[in-house]
This record gives C-alpha cells, structure tokens and sequence, in this order.
C-alpha cells in the first residue's frame, strides 16, 4: 500500500477529528469491581438478573448481547450514558455520555451506582472501588461469551509462544483483563494543543502514580499499582509503543503519525468473525499481500490467510496512557478505579490540568525533585509506584510539588466556573501524606482491619 495512502488514512482517522470545534465536553468512565461478600466467585447470573433490573428501572435500551441472548451493553438515549461489562461479568462499567460539567455525571454515578449497590446487597455481592478486584483468586475469571472478547481471551493467552522468540519478560495472568478496573476520562483536545498535551501528560505520569495508585495484588508485593505491569507485560505489551507512555518527545504531527506507524495491530473482522494473530506494526501491515492468524468458527480455532485492507485500520486497539481516538479527544487510562466517593477525582485532575496546560509544562520543566536524578518518565513512573519510594526522592520536596499540582488543577477548574475544584479535595490528602488508595489499604490491613471491611469502605458513595 502506498505510503501517502495510509498517512492519509491515519490523519483522518486521529487527526482531522482535534481540527474540529470544541466545546471542552468530558467523557468518564468507571469500571468497578464486583465481589461476593462470602468471598465466594461471584454468580454471575445473579449480577445479569441486577443489570436487567437496572435496564428497566433507568429506561437503558440493550445496545448488545452475548452468545447466550444475555444483554452485557445497555444505553440511555437521552444522555447516552450505558451500562456494560468489561470482559468479565465481575467488572461492571459505567460510561457516561459526553457532559460540559464534571457534577452532571457525579450526580448521574450516584444515582446508578445507589441503585446498582443496593441490588447486589440482596445477592450479597457488592461493588467496590479498587483497581483489582480482591475476589480474583476465586472468581472465574472468564470472559463476556461474545466475539470480541473470546478473540482477546484467546490473543492473550497466545503469549506461550512467544516467551523464548521475543526479549520480555510475560508475567502469567492472562486473564488479568477480567479483574482489572479504571478510571478513565475522554477531553476533547485542539489540534493547536494535540502535540504539547500528548508530552506534558506523559511528564505527568510518575505523579499520579502517588495519588492515584489503587491496585495491589499480594503476588507482585512491591507494586501499588500492578494494573500497568499487568497490561505492559502481556501481549497488549507485546509491542511496547502499544502500552503506556509515550517515552520519546513528539516534535510534530508527522512524528505522530509515524509513532502511530509503529504501533502493532493483532486482530482484524472478516465475514463477522475476529481473526488475531501475530502483533505486526502498522505499516508492515499494510505492506503485507497476506497474512496468517486464527478464527474461532463455532467450535474450535481454524487457521486462515487474508489481505489486509485500508479499513483494518479501525482495528488498531492501542492503551497508551494518553491515547489519542477518532473522536477528536485525549484518553487518560493510567488512573486505577478510585474509592467510590471520589469516583470523580480522576476527571476533576485531569479536566483541570488541560485548562492549565501552559502552566502544567512551566512547572515539569522546570522540576528537580524528580527529574534530576538521571531517570526517564517512565522510570520514575515504575519507581512511584512502588510501595517504597526510591532514596533519593525527598519526601517533603515531593509532597509540595503534588500540592503545586493539585493547585493548577483547581485554578483550571475555577477558570470553568462551576465549583468542580471541591472533586479534588481527596488528592490534596493523598499528597500531603503521600498515600495512595492502596497504600492507604495495605496500611489497614498491617493494623487487622479485615478486607471484607476495606471492600465496604471504598464501596461507600
């Protein structure tokens, strides 16, 4: 395929979009964990009966359904709000239509989730607010029986063949898509703005790894927030430039786009079934005559060759912290599920940074408490999210500049108007006592308070 022709492509799918007017709408979206209050795997048949429930009391119309005629996607019209499950019957996620204002959705959460919470009590199951789900030793783990996700369970446990071929170490949970949870937020970005958004997020990043790490796993001990190591050393890993930050510096919209090049594509649709296969870059894939990959044709896996075509293009599934997609908007996925009653922390960060973006830059340009020390963003990113902070860190130093921070966050917010600055009042905290949501529940559980108490706890509204 010619080169200008897929640069053509690759502009008008993620570029065009960020030319077009904005009106700074936010899109937030929560996964949340559900878990058996007897520590039991979660019947997944009683939280189906709750979401039906749900549909009807809300008014959602089902917008998809699984192999068995069970709807796992519901939508609101109205607002376009919708309630889905991500891979699993145990990762609830609520999605809210794009809104102007942070406490229109707040308030959107709350009523659901209310809802939501007091229907699963009676099955003594519950939600809670952690980016693992704490039942994951016990529950089936097993994906959402549709197309998409039986092709990801598949691709995923695919890594087996290449331990020996490729230099990386795959840790051994590929079903970690079933009980990880996050807290996402979409923000429409200027193209003006696009290339300085991407950079300074991606200098960001070690930061909101103090205030916003959230998912422990027993197994990985040193880690607050496994969740990132979880994803980077799978196969959605497998092409590094698919997964995490961006570690270069973007200089131009020609450099994205051929950072975009070299991100790996792994599945494709043909005649309505996914085919995945081999991770294969972006422009080697459309230099390709044919392919070889695997199909799933009812009962077994079946071989197949294909061609690529331009529209595969749509099947570039990438997880960059920052993720640049086709509606003309940033998508920050760093941030674990947050305790639920600061489900809004994350959007509130991040809606009030990207008002301040010239301000945000002066100040991480400018930083020497953690970029003096001959680590790159990355690397300090891994280090925060350590249960122990590295030696040369200074603590005090280090709390001061995640409170400088949090105070262009609200100067952002207070330039909107809309008194969105009080969602940030939980981070000041984690930054003055330099405890993230899962620093803060290992420190529980040192003192005897019993886990069943903490799910509860980061459940409450």
């Amino acid at each position: 395929m010619d080169t200008d022709v897929l640069d053509k492509a690759i502009f008008e799918k993620y570029i065009e979009p960020t030319k077009k007017p904005k009106q700074d709408h936010i899109g937030v979206e929560i996964e949340l964990p559900v878990v058996s209050l007897k520590g039991e795997p979660v019947d997944e048949g009683s939280v189906i009966e709750v979401s039906a429930d749900f549909r009807e009391k809300f008014g959602f119309a089902p917008s998809g359904s699984d192999d068995n005629g069970c709807v796992n996607s519901m939508t609101e019209q109205q607002s376009g709000d919708n309630l889905s499950f991500d891979c699993c019957y145990s990762n609830l996620e609520l999605s809210f239509g794009k809104a102007l204002t942070i406490g229109e959705i707040n308030e959107r959460f709350k009523t659901y989730y209310a809802y939501l919470q007091q229907q699963l009590s009676e099955k003594d199951l519950a939600l809670t607010g952690m980016g693992i789900n704490p039942g994951y030793a016990v529950n089936n783990n097993r994906p959402v029986p549709n197309e998409r996700y039986r092709m990801l369970y598949h691709y995923l446990h695919s890594y087996r063949k290449y331990v020996s071929a490729i230099d990386m170490r795959f840790h051994e949970y590929p079903e970690f898509g079933t009980f990880t949870s996050a807290s996402q937020v979409q923000l429409d970005v200027r193209y003006c703005e696009l290339i300085q958004t991407l950079n300074v997020f991606s200098k960001l990043e070690p930061y909101k790894s103090v205030l916003f790490a959230n998912s422990y796993m027993p197994e990985y001990p040193d880690l607050l927030c496994s969740r990132n190591m979880l994803w980077e050393r799978s196969m959605q890993g497998y092409n590094p430039h698919n997964v995490g930050m961006f570690c270069q510096e973007l200089k131009s919209i020609g450099e994205l786009i051929e950072y975009i090049k070299s991100q790996s594509i792994y599945c494709t649709m043909r005649d309505g079934r996914y085919i995945d296969f081999e991770p294969v870059t972006v422009r080697e894939y459309f230099a390709a005559k044919k392919l070889s990959g695997e199909y799933f044709d009812g009962k077994s896996y079946r071989s197949i060759e294909f061609s690529p075509q331009l529209d595969d293009i749509q099947y570039l599934r990438t997880f960059k912290f920052e993720d640049l997609t086709f509606r003309g908007t940033i998508e920050y996925r760093s941030s674990c599920c947050q305790p639920v009653s600061e489900a809004m922390t994350v959007a509130a960060f991040h809606t009030g940074l990207a008002h301040q973006l010239d301000e945000l830059e002066e100040l991480l340009k400018g930083d020497t408490v953690i970029y003096s020390h001959g680590y790159s963003a990355k690397e300090l990113a891994d280090m925060l999210s350590r249960k122990e902070l590295p030696a040369f860190i200074d603590k005090k130093a280090l709390s001061q500049q995640l409170v400088k921070i949090l105070d262009i966050a609200a100067k952002g917010l207070k330039t909107r108007g809309l008194g969105e600055e009080d969602f940030l009042s939980p981070l000041y905290e984690r930054a003055l006592t330099l405890k993230s949501p899962a620093a803060k529940m290992l420190e529980q559980l040192s003192q005897g308070k019993p886990m069943t108490e903490i799910i509860k706890e980061y459940g409450e509204l």
